[in-house]
């Protein structure tokens, strides 16, 4: 079982507020398919909140360790019939997506010849997270965010 320091169970505990439950167990209590579902879920999100129905306090704290201890994550927060589990994500799955963000991508621009009896003209470009590549195929900025003159007003 993983084991967290009160400082990073507190952020997880944080982060997990907004979270809605991935995962129902029904009163029948944690069969095999469950215990795979959690176990892909933790690989895709990390943190996770699991709603386990059934009046049984002791029962919902076997199925806490249960999970914790079979998938090696850390329990983070119990709280009546909401669970809060914590595994760190796969490094493959994060390494999997280079091009996501706001660096820099690789952007292949094919343009029509201008007779459009030849071939295309294919380029490939790198651009950065803050350009787009138009329907003509040029690179262009994005646009400032715009502000709103009625909430500077406000501030004064």
């Amino acid at each position: 079982m993983l084991k967290l320091t009160p400082a990073e169970r507190s952020a997880l505990r944080a982060e997990a507020h907004a979270l809605s439950p991935v995962v129902i167990i029904s009163e029948d209590g944690l069969k095999p398919s469950v215990i795979k579902e959690i176990d892909s879920s933790l690989d895709s999100h990390g943190l996770i909140k699991i709603r386990v129905f059934g009046d049984d306090r002791d029962a919902r704290v076997a199925i806490y360790d249960t999970i914790c201890e079979k998938l090696d994550a850390a329990p983070v927060q119990h709280i009546g019939k909401l669970l809060v589990v914590y595994r760190p994500k796969k490094e493959a799955q994060k390494s999997a997506s280079p091009t996501r963000g706001k660096g820099m991508r690789e952007v292949t621009i094919v343009k029509p010849s201008p007779s459009g009896t030849k071939r295309p003209s294919v380029t490939k470009v790198m651009v950065k997270g803050n350009e787009r590549v138009t329907q003509g195929g040029s690179i262009k900025r994005a646009k400032p965010r715009q502000k709103s003159s009625k909430k500077s007003s406000l501030g004064n």
